[in-house]
C-alpha cells in the first residue's frame, strides 16, 4: 500500500479528479481519498513511481 499526502485535493471534486487519474493507469487499484486530511492510500500492484508522475501531471502533485 502506498500512501500519498496531496496538498491541493481540498474537495470531493478533487478526490473524484485524483481518484480518475490514479485508475486510468491501474482500473484494479483500491484507492481511498480524504479531502479533510489530503491523503490518498493506494492498493496496487504498479509501482509507486507510476502513480507520483500521474498524480503530478493531474496537478495534484504530492507534498515533498
Amino acid at each position: 500500500m502506498y500512501s500519498f499526502n496531496v496538498p491541493n485535493m481540498t474537495c470531493g471534486g478533487c478526490a473524484r479528479a485524483v481518484t480518475s487519474a490514479l485508475k486510468s493507469v491501474d482500473p484494479d487499484a483500491q484507492i481511498k481519498t480524504d479531502p479533510p486530511t489530503r491523503e490518498v492510500q493506494i492498493e496496487s500492484s504498479r509501482d509507486r513511481s507510476v502513480f507520483v508522475q500521474v498524480l503530478s501531471e493531474a496537478g495534484y502533485p504530492e507534498k515533498p
